[in-house]
């Protein structure tokens, strides 16, 4: 289904202003990193992270996630999550990090009868522990739980979504938010600077 050519003109903008910050950070970036999570990857939602080292203690990472009717299951999810994190030890991308973490998604999921249509977008606290294989593969193993809200579109499988909306009639839409955990993974990291 094709984007309405507003939704379209912002999501070029996002992506031309994400594109801006990750040039710019990187620029100043002491140590670069490209990783997947292994997790995500099983199950056909592959994943692409970029980690930038900006201080003794502090490094930003930015994951991308995206599936398209994985397991030939109707489904469609696009996920940005940047976090900022705090290392231990004194040396970004070696052993334990705490982290503040946000995650932003749009998604399209048919789960037997029912669809589930939206966007969420939340944030919370993640942890892990990285451990160092050589001097440029990592292995590591993060977590994290978080309040993600969401706007979603709830309707039957055969159903046309349209005949639950009008002007003055009810509308289909469910806002809420969830207790989730908001990061899991078992990550494969390469250092390219």
């Amino acid at each position: 289904m094709p984007l309405p050519p507003f939704l379209f003109f912002m999501k070029r903008r996002l992506s031309i202003l994400i594109a801006t910050i990750l040039i710019s950070v990187s620029a100043s970036a002491q140590q670069i990193a490209i990783k997947t999570n292994l997790l995500s990857d099983v199950v056909l939602t592959p994943s692409l992270g970029l980690e930038l080292v900006t201080g003794e203690h502090m490094s930003l990472d930015f994951t991308f996630y995206g599936n398209y009717i994985p397991f030939w299951v109707n489904s469609t999810i696009l996920a940005f999550q940047p976090e900022c994190r705090y290392w231990f030890n004194g040396r970004p991308m070696t052993r334990e990090y705490i982290g503040i973490a946000a995650l932003a998604t749009i998604y399209d999921i048919a789960l037997g009868k029912h669809v589930y249509d939206g966007e969420a977008a939340g944030g919370g606290f993640t942890g892990g522990y990285v451990f160092n294989l050589t001097d440029r593969w990592n292995v590591e193993l993060s977590g994290g739980v978080g309040v993600l809200f969401f706007n979603q579109k709830q309707y039957y499988r055969d159903d046309n979504y349209d005949d639950y909306v009008s002007e003055t009639g009810p509308q289909a839409n469910v806002w809420g938010y969830k207790l989730l955990p908001i990061k899991l993974g078992v990550s494969v990291s390469y250092i390219i600077k």
